[in-house]
């Protein structure tokens, strides 16, 4: 999705980026864990398939994929993008009949960073970005069974579980984002900065002084 090809999302544990090539082979490296593979239900594909499916979700309108920096170490210790990736996470609007709804996915794949609160806060600010800049207001979630930290995280953001798909092994959550529920979780994320990435391709750029910031707040990004 080019829409937030130019977008950083700055977080206190989390800052989101766009998906670039730069990112392909630490994120293709990921992929080879035959654990991410179960738990995101993914094939593993060659180096250079990955850099086409870069290119492809890029330019596919019904994808909004952003990788999860470690704040601290991107803007603390001037660390390259690909040195401070923990994870991605990805909206998908697929439903042509709900422009409305997307479906929402997580991954921290460095296991050293589960458990720590970094799923938590880059999926608030993606649903924040959704919300404010997509027109989402219902969003879904599909979770391996087994999966049982990602639901329990999701069911916390509110999340209601509404499908069970015995042969796929999967839940499906769901939150409908009322005017409470959007009040809730733009509080939750006022403290998030939008920046442009390309004032802050170089490392350590990042700082959350930067000139052109601005806060995420209701309405207004």
């Amino acid at each position: 999705m080019k829409i937030n090809q130019n977008t950083v999302l700055q977080g206190k544990r989390v800052t989101l980026v766009p998906y670039t090539s730069a990112h392909v082979p630490r994120y293709h490296e990921w992929m080879r864990s035959e654990e991410l593979q179960r738990l995101t239900a993914s094939e593993p594909l060659t180096l250079e398939q990955e850099y086409e499916m870069q290119r492809s979700w890029r330019e596919d309108a019904d994808k909004c994929t952003f990788i999860v920096l470690d704040t601290e170490r991107w803007s603390g210790q001037a660390c390259a993008d690909e040195d401070c990736m923990v994870g991605d996470v990805n909206l998908f609007l697929t439903d042509l009949e709900d422009p409305t709804l997307g479906e929402i996915e997580i991954m921290i794949a460095e296991p050293s960073y589960r458990g720590r609160g970094f799923g938590k806060e880059a999926t608030l600010m993606m649903m924040s970005y959704g919300v404010t800049n997509l027109g989402i207001t219902k969003f879904e979630a599909k979770i391996g069974q087994e999966n049982e930290a990602s639901i329990c995280m999701f069911r916390k953001l509110h999340f209601k579980e509404v499908a069970v798909n015995s042969v796929f092994q999967e839940v499906t959550l769901r939150l409908d984002v009322s005017d409470q529920e959007k009040r809730w979780l733009l509080e939750q994320t006022n403290h998030v900065k939008e920046k442009s990435y390309t004032e802050l391709k170089h490392p350590g750029a990042g700082a959350a002084g930067c000139p052109g910031s601005s806060a995420l707040t209701s309405g207004l990004c």
